[in-house]
């Protein structure tokens, strides 16, 4: 018989032993109790955890606009591009400038939709985008955004990582690293993609890097089986399937027990939530519950694939209590045909991104989810090159839009220069966008933290980054 002395890396001291055997009076309960609590995380890894603070929201859907919506199609109306478009651009403004996407000869270009101010806000929005028009005063605009990056996979990863590096935790894998879950039966993290083609990122979007795996992003699809392979192959049946899995799940907590390693309660939690899933994703993905007008309301279709149905089932996952839900549609990387391009992406998703504020705002869930949208960077206010209709990638200026969550609707905060190319008042860069969702639910971004490789790694890395006060009710 082994020594509880003896561990599989050499000498070590067994808790439970230690316990058993040492423990006597009120300090034996406290630590019964303490390594009870460690060995429920251990075994459910997503259990909820209490927030630094208290919270503003609790839940987050993320309508990530993949290639770069032009923010002069959409938001940031500029009357003084529209005034000098096809004219080169003053000497100043590209002075001492370098990017690949960015060529001195180019002429500016004005808009090319027509923009009016709506809400009591006030805010400017194209006619693109006539839903959200009209609850532009449930909106925070945020029109001086800015990045560091110009190139699609980068900018995205920056974007839902706060690195251009791959292999970072992605924003959703933070979240829910540091407030877990309120519902056992579905993952923590759920991602879905529409659009012309997946993100250029890829998975490297919702990634949990280096944390546990548990708190990777689970990619759905809006039909069919949610998952692949959630079904059980033909000949098994659920108590086949029960027996199985309590025979590997014995195993599994006999090794975690041994080594502690959290990627083996990721095993045992990732089997025993598929098994729930079997029940519980079939009843989430079937939208053909939903009355008629709110199917109506998003313009989704039971059976189909779309970005409208995704919208629907973001809403009836954050009802859940699923923590963060992403939506990722790539499509809008207009480098020509940019009219066109732009007017049939937003026919794609002005309607259900304003159904879903509308509708969780209906039901009381606005207040405690916060819904974003936005993309990886903007777009130039001059032509791409010999291109009469289209614009080139830009890092230095573009706009996102947050509902819900304590962010102050009705507001337009930052502004752009005349011709809309640098973010001159308020900017926002993309880490301090981080820290402010991640004050919005609790989390000081400081904090929020996880040992790798001999430092305390952060989603808003070592560059500082302030929460955004301004925009906050």
């Amino acid at each position: 018989m082994n020594s509880p002395l003896e561990g599989p890396r050499g000498p070590a001291i067994a808790r439970r032993w230690f316990l058993q055997q040492c423990g006597v009076g009120l300090g034996a309960a406290a630590l019964s109790q303490l390594l009870a609590q460690n060995a429920a995380a251990e075994t459910n890894p997503l259990a909820p955890r209490a927030p630094h603070f208290a919270p503003k929201a609790q839940n987050v859907i993320y309508l990530f606009m993949a290639g770069g919506p032009s923010q002069l199609e959409t938001f940031d109306y500029k009357p003084q591009l529209a005034k000098h478009s096809g004219s080169l651009p003053p000497e100043s403004l590209l002075k001492n400038y370098r990017a690949a996407f960015i060529d001195p000869s180019s002429k500016l270009l004005g808009p090319v939709h027509k923009f009016a101010q709506h809400g009591e806000s006030g805010a400017w929005v194209s006619e693109c985008l006539p839903n959200l028009a009209r609850i532009v005063d449930d909106l925070t605009i945020i029109k001086s955004m800015n990045t560091d990056a110009f190139n699609h996979a980068p900018a995205q990863v920056l974007m839902n990582t706060g690195s251009q590096q791959f292999g970072r935790p992605s924003v959703g894998s933070w979240v829910t690293y540091g407030l877990g879950s309120e519902n056992r039966d579905l993952p923590a993290f759920v991602v879905f993609s529409s659009g012309s083609k997946g993100p250029s990122g890829g998975s490297a979007n919702w990634s949990s890097g280096f944390l546990p795996t548990v708190h990777d992003g689970v990619l759905f699809r809006s039909s069919g089986d949610p998952v692949l392979y959630l079904s059980n192959p033909p000949g098994i049946d659920d108590e086949c399937q029960r027996d199985t899995l309590d025979t590997v799940s014995t195993l599994n907590r006999m090794r975690l027990d041994a080594t502690r390693d959290l990627e083996i309660a990721t095993r045992i939690n990732s089997f025993e939530l598929a098994f729930r899933m079997q029940t519980s994703a079939p009843d989430l993905m079937d939208i053909s519950n939903e009355p008629q007008h709110i199917l109506d309301l998003y313009g989704a279709e039971p059976g189909a694939s779309s970005f409208a149905n995704n919208c629907l089932l973001a809403r009836r996952l954050v009802e859940r209590g699923v923590r963060f839900v992403q939506l990722f549609h790539e499509a809008w990387d207009q480098h020509s045909d940019l009219k066109n391009g732009t007017m049939r992406n937003c026919t794609d998703t002005d309607k259900a991104c304003a159904a879903l504020v509308m509708d969780l705002k209906a039901r009381g869930l606005l207040d405690n989810t916060v819904v974003i949208w936005g993309g990886e960077f903007g777009r130039t206010p001059m032509v791409q090159g010999d291109v009469a209709d289209g614009r080139d990638h830009h890092p230095n200026a573009f706009t996102m839009w947050a509902a819900g969550g304590g962010f102050k609707p009705g507001t337009v905060w930052g502004d752009t220069d005349e011709l809309g190319f640098n973010a001159t008042v308020d900017p926002v860069h993309v880490r301090d966008f981080h820290a402010t969702l991640l004050h919005q639910l609790g989390l000081d971004h400081n904090r929020l933290s996880h040992k790798f490789q001999g430092l305390d790694a952060k989603l808003t890395g070592v560059v500082p980054a302030n929460v955004v006060n301004g925009i906050l009710a």
